[in-house]
């Protein structure tokens, strides 16, 4: 009989700092966003610790006194009074930042966000609230205990090895989890291949510190297949890092080559309008590339769930044939490695003749999304691609009267943006005709010979151009004919203009 076994469910708890000059509402749509994050990677979020300090600890990125507060937790242990779990240190920096603040006082959390009782969040270590009378029931370790801690910053090797000490569990920084979310979801060897490059490169310093952690090694022999003459595990291991990112890179090489020939026979063979959707992350791009091609493409309400660009035509075709992109979502603090190593991904978006550039307009920080997908873009050199501004997920607004007023106020605001829902066909289908009537604008007309002996290219021509007229003679038929610039060229140095033949 077979005995089916069923991995645990990993418990984590988001850890933040908030720093001067970051706004309640940035910060919590960072955090927020960290949670959604950790969704994805499959784990369940049990708790929330954030500390408002004047700069990141250097020693451990938290203060002391939270440090103490998220080791209890994590591990079950009773929680303290009031004014037990603060430290001098603690106070300190809360005072430092309340006088960076201009001297303002900062609002103290009334709890924890979580339905598990978690740390008060806010200000200091202090914990709001009278110090209980009589000891609280011993809690189940069980139900409170977290494995694993998600720090919403990019912190040093040594900043994540002394909070994992001082709190006893694995510590995760926001690259990492990233990082983790990419190796899990690459699916095409080029993908795979990006994604273990970046992770090699993210992992070679904190080989370094894990070594400052070990000690001094022993050095050994040479030998085949052992280490090389005085040569220390660490090094061995740099070693070998930096080996397999000189194989990966080789491998990217032969990959771009191979998608380069790719897209010049697709090219070649259905002309040369397309369009990339580019946006942050989960803002439904996958949903409209679905809705408007008919395609399988992957749909999934979680971070980062389309990682390998996918195309596929416009349905039902259009004049000229209209070819779609599907690309990674961007978020803010991607790593600059990802950003690079996917340059080859994201070069459909430098390709295309048109970006669609899909927002969340359902979120409260969709401006911020709009500003880091605008950062990546000049990034990889997509600053002078023409874009169509597609504002999503308006019937996650509320209401139709609140529907109407965002709609309103998008409009007045992006003059020219298209404002929908994936949801509803007649918005679909408003936003395929915003796309065509784009790249109709740039058709030219011109008339080619079409001798009997070249008939092949029938079928080429009426599937990517408009055919206005056609005439038939005893040697062919001359085609008055409307389609892309650069198609239309194509197909005269191919054919010629009539009275060319002979």
């Amino acid at each position: 009989m077979m005995q089916e076994t069923q991995e645990k469910t990993k418990r984590a708890v988001v850890a933040a700092v908030q720093l001067p000059g970051v706004s309640d509402v940035e910060f919590e749509a960072s955090v927020t966003e960290l949670r959604q994050l950790a969704k994805t990677l499959g784990f369940d979020v049990v708790g929330s610790f954030t500390q408002k300090r004047a700069n990141f600890d250097q020693g451990a990125y938290f203060g002391t006194g939270k440090r103490d507060e998220m080791r209890r937790f994590v591990r079950g242990e009773p929680e303290l009074a009031e004014g037990q779990g603060a430290s001098d240190a603690d106070e300190a920096e809360y005072a430092q930042f309340v006088a960076g603040a201009g001297g303002a006082a900062l609002p103290a959390s009334d709890g924890a966000e979580d339905e598990h009782p978690a740390p008060a969040e806010g200000g200091g270590a202090r914990r709001k609230g009278p110090a209980k009378e009589e000891p609280a029931e011993e809690p189940d370790p069980e139900r409170y205990r977290a494995d694993i801690v998600l720090v919403d910053h990019e912190i040093s090797p040594s900043q994540a090895r002394n909070l994992e000490k001082a709190v006893g569990v694995e510590v995760m920084d926001r690259t990492m989890v990233i990082l983790e979310i990419f190796h899990r979801h690459a699916r095409s060897r080029a993908a795979k291949a990006q994604v273990e490059i970046v992770r090699l490169g993210y992992m070679a310093p904190r080989l370094r510190e894990a070594a400052k952690i070990a000690g001094p090694q022993g050095r050994q022999r040479s030998g085949i297949g052992g280490r090389g003459a005085g040569e220390s595990k660490g090094e061995l291991d740099r070693r070998k890092i930096r080996d397999r990112i000189a194989e990966l890179q080789e491998e990217l090489v032969a990959l771009d080559a191979e998608r380069s020939t790719q897209r010049a026979r697709r090219q070649e063979r259905l002309g040369l309008a397309r369009v990339a959707f580019v946006g942050y992350t989960n803002a439904g791009k996958s949903t409209l590339v679905r809705a408007l091609t008919g395609s399988d493409v992957l749909v999934a309400d979680k971070l980062f769930a389309t990682l390998d660009t996918t195309v596929r035509a416009l349905q039902p075709e259009s004049v000229p044939r209209i070819l779609i992109s599907d690309t990674v979502g961007f978020i803010k603090n991607l790593p600059h490695g990802l950003v690079a190593s996917f340059k080859s991904t994201l070069d459909e978006a430098l390709e295309a003749s048109l970006l669609a550039h899909v927002v969340d307009a359902s979120d409260a920080a969709f401006e911020r999304q709009l500003a880091v997908t605008v950062q990546v873009l000049e990034e990889i050199g997509a600053r002078e691609v023409p874009r169509l501004l597609v504002f999503n997920k308006i019937d996650r607004v509320g209401d139709a009267d609140l529907q109407s007023e965002r709609e309103a106020t998008l409009r007045a605001q992006f003059p020219g943006c298209v404002v929908m829902s994936a949801r509803r066909d007649g918005d679909v289908a408003l936003l395929r005709e915003a796309i065509i009537a784009f790249f109709r604008k740039r058709l030219v007309d011109a008339e080619l010979f079409l001798p009997w002996s070249a008939q092949q290219l029938r079928g080429e021509i009426f599937a990517n151009c408009e055919v206005l007229e056609e005439r038939a003679d005893g040697d062919g038929a001359t085609l008055r004919v409307r389609g892309e610039p650069e198609l239309v060229k194509r197909l005269l140095d191919k054919l010629g203009p009539p009275g060319a033949a002979g």
